[in-house]
């Protein structure tokens, strides 16, 4: 769980200092390579991108040490993270349902982390580990249809699709079996694994370029939390501590509901910030 949280605060994190660093090259000239190698020269987007990577070795520790629904409700409460420290370093106010919110996704969490149980020992059948890479190609298709959807929907769609795609790394770790490059190349999971996590990445930034962060972040939130948590319950064997089921649904309920509160800061919000600062 240490793993699970620790993963949220670098994720939440790298969001805000991303998003200074953007902010202090965004009226450079040039295009978007411009400002991107611009951005790679603040020392806070590669602190960023840094706590990214470090993010996602913890999560992978998390993956291996609790169950995969613990797992996918502290990545969502990075959301919580980011808003907090936007707050405090980008001067964004949070509004007292926001603030709520935060708290709501706290609480889920202690009441999940006290729930859950250990890691489920089952390695699941083996025809999952192909669903899982059919499922990453199909993440793929579905971005290619969502581009072509109304405003309205695209950003939802997409979102939801860089979710299952994430959702379909979290499975895909648990259904690795060793490192061994044997064990790698013949794994349909750890094709799933990097198919998966390319394609998320690839729709969640269409996603947020295209359409409404908050519309897109809910998408996200469902995505890479409810199908995971099911496929580790029913076929991973994740389970709770003993008596503890209903505590532990209204745990991840909770944090995830919390989260969902909390998406517009999906992508930290810098032109607010902006306009906050100047005000000052």
């Amino acid at each position: 769980m240490v793993c699970a949280l620790g993963a949220a605060v670098c994720f939440g994190t790298a969001t805000v200092l991303q998003a200074m660093a953007a902010r202090a090259v965004a009226n450079g000239p040039g295009g978007d390579v411009a400002l991107l190698w611009r951005a790679l020269r603040q020392w806070r987007y590669l602190v960023g991108l840094g706590m990214d990577g470090l993010g996602f070795l913890l999560q992978i520790v998390a993956l291996r040490s609790v169950p995969i629904y613990t797992v996918g409700a502290a990545l969502a409460a990075s959301l919580a993270v980011t808003a907090v420290v936007a707050a405090r370093l980008l001067g964004v106010r949070l509004s007292r349902m926001e603030w709520a919110a935060v708290g709501a996704v706290c609480s889920g969490l202690a009441v999940l982390g006290s729930a859950s149980g250990a890691e489920g020992d089952e390695a699941g059948p083996v025809w999952l580990r192909w669903a899982m890479l059919a499922a990453a190609g199909s993440v793929l298709l579905l971005g290619g249809v969502a581009g072509r959807l109304p405003e309205r929907g695209r950003a939802l769609a997409l979102g939801l699709g860089a979710g299952l795609g994430f959702g379909v790394v979290e499975v895909a770790v648990r259904l690795v079996d060793g490192l061994a490059p044997g064990a790698l190349f013949t794994n349909p999971a750890a094709y799933a694994l990097l198919l998966g996590g390319g394609a998320a990445f690839l729709l969640l930034t269409s996603a947020l370029q295209r359409g409404s962060v908050t519309t897109a972040t809910a998408g996200l939130v469902l995505g890479e939390t409810l199908a995971p948590a099911l496929i580790g319950v029913v076929w991973l064997g994740d389970r709770t501590r003993p008596g503890l089921g209903w505590p532990a649904v209204l745990g991840f309920a909770v944090a995830v509901a919390g989260a969902l509160a909390l998406s517009r800061f999906g992508e930290a919000p810098v032109e607010r910030a902006q306009s906050a600062l100047a005000a000052r």
